[in-house]
């Protein structure tokens, strides 16, 4: 798996929900993955994808970016949550897809999921560099998460480089455990990837280890609209 974990901290995007890949995203998430990943990596259709039942791509994405001092994307308090940004999301949610306009929609990043019998695998996950450090990787692996319960997996998979130690305490924070080795994996520079699993995602215990990180990450960056 192709993988770019935040970071460092940077810009703030205002406003930010999580949703499926659009047409219109193609070029900023592209553009996404040739900054994170190295040339020598072959580039995902991800146009051919979009309409595959087995593939599953979510972006995260906001409106104009803000500096991180300024006081409205602050975290919020413990147990809080801002409603006015509730209200932004249950509106655009009940206007439906199609009445919003992607003019002037920044792509911060994207995740890429296939499934496969029982077994969700993440191929790929990237933020934009600017963005790195802003819980945008978190917000996407959950939502990876929750599409691949809704899909009807059991479990998840993925690789992450070995050097990659910040990406792999996110994994871990959300149970995933290293289970192998992929010996050379990463094209680029030869670097062998550990392979991570988490099970049972359908099981009741998960579902309230998931919920309570959640609520955590909530508290930490705000309420952040997820359509699947």
């Amino acid at each position: 798996m192709r993988n770019r974990i935040p970071d460092q901290r940077g810009p703030m995007l205002m406003d930010v929900s999580l949703r499926r890949l659009r047409v219109n995203d193609l070029n900023q998430v592209i553009d996404i993955e040739r900054e994170a990943f190295s040339p020598l990596w072959f580039s995902t259709p991800f146009k051919r994808d979009l309409k595959n039942r087995r593939a599953c791509y979510l972006v995260a994405c906001g409106g104009e970016t803000a500096q991180p001092d300024q006081q409205e994307d602050s975290p919020e308090p413990e147990g809080g949550y801002p409603w006015s940004r509730l209200a932004r999301g249950l509106r655009r949610l009940m206007a439906g897809d199609d009445q919003r306009t992607d003019a002037g929609s920044i792509i911060a990043g994207y995740v890429s999921v296939w499934y496969q019998q029982e077994e969700a695998h993440i191929t790929e996950i990237a933020v934009r560099e600017k963005f790195r450090g802003r819980g945008i990787g978190e917000l996407l692996l959950i939502g990876s998460l929750r599409a691949a319960v809704e899909y009807g997996s059991k479990a998840m998979t993925l690789e992450a480089r070995v050097s990659n130690f910040i990406a792999q305490r996110l994994y871990e924070k959300y149970l995933f455990k290293a289970v192998g080795t992929r010996k050379a994996y990463y094209s680029d520079n030869r670097e062998d990837a550990v392979i991570m699993t988490v099970d049972c995602i359908d099981s009741e215990d998960y579902r309230v280890r998931f919920e309570e990180l959640q609520n955590s990450y909530r508290s930490r960056w705000g309420y952040r609209c997820i359509q699947l």
